[in-house]
Formats: C-alpha cells, sequence, structure tokens
C-alpha cells in the first residue's frame, strides 16, 4: 500500500546520476514535484515509463515540477540507461533499498522496487499516488492529469 494523500513525503539523500548527492529536502525545496519508482533499468515496462516521463518532460519543466526515479540499480547501470534514453531528468540509486522502503515502494522478500509514482506539492506532502506494476504508461498521464486538476 503506498503512502497516503496529505502525508508528508520522507526526506532521504541519495547518490545521483548528476555525480551529487540528491537531498529531496534542498534539492526541490519549495518545489512541487514527481518521484517515480521502479524496478530495473533497461527492462521493457521500465524503459517505457522512463521513455513516457521523458517525452512529457517538457510539460512538467514548463509548470517547474522536476522529476526523479528511483530504483535499486548502481550509478553505472542508471547512467548507462539515461544516456541510451536521453533522459533529461535523474535517476538515484537506491542500493539498500531503505528510501524505496520509508515510501512503501519495496516489494517484501524479493525486496525490488514497486511501480509506483507520487506527486509531492510545494510542501512535500502527498498530493497524488498512482500505482501500477504492469501498466507503466498509465503513470505519466496520471501525474499531468493530476498536476492539471492541481
Amino acid at each position: 500500500m503506498a503512502l497516503e494523500k496529505g502525508t508528508k513525503a520522507p526526506d532521504f539523500i541519495l547518490p545521483s546520476t548528476s555525480g551529487k548527492q540528491f537531498h529531496l529536502s534542498k534539492d526541490f525545496g519549495g518545489k512541487a514535484c514527481i518521484i517515480y519508482f521502479y524496478p530495473k533499468d533497461f527492462t521493457k515496462g521500465c524503459t517505457a515509463e522512463a521513455c513516457e516521463f521523458r517525452d512529457h518532460f517538457e510539460s512538467f519543466r514548463e509548470l517547474d515540477i522536476p522529476i526523479v526515479g528511483i530504483s535499486r540499480d548502481t550509478i553505472s547501470s542508471h547512467q548507462k540507461f539515461k544516456k541510451e534514453h536521453r533522459l533529461p531528468f535523474e535517476l538515484l540509486s537506491d542500493a539498500k533499498g531503505g528510501v524505496c522502503e520509508d515510501y512503501d515502494a519495496l516489494i517484501p522478500i524479493v525486496r525490488m522496487p514497486k511501480r509506483i509514482t507520487y506527486l509531492l506539492n510545494k510542501n512535500h506532502r502527498i498530493e497524488a499516488v498512482f500505482q501500477d506494476m504492469f501498466d507503466a504508461k498509465s503513470h505519466i498521464s496520471k501525474m499531468v492529469e493530476e498536476v492539471k486538476n492541481s
């Protein structure tokens, strides 16, 4: 079960494809943002989802809503994935799965991230959440719809 709407999003620090440590409250402080969790780089569903976010990136950028993707893959894998698919947003590595766990985005026992997307408001409270392991493209359309309605 995902974190509930209205809940304060847990703050975190993770390594980023930028080569720096990403700190949610500092890097996206005072901004609405999208955080999406996904199972694995280079898999069919995850590639489709990342490319959908890429293809709609300008819509979110015009509204000053940055995006980050998080999985348990290494930064090296993320950098290759980002380059190959020309992703204009950062990917973060949650190698130990702690942030995934904090966002209830980790499948128990196998400890693989779920496919879950959060829209945070400028105070980093959860404005919307969408969770569907098998319908990667719906995450983006749902977030576009939520952004337009907020």
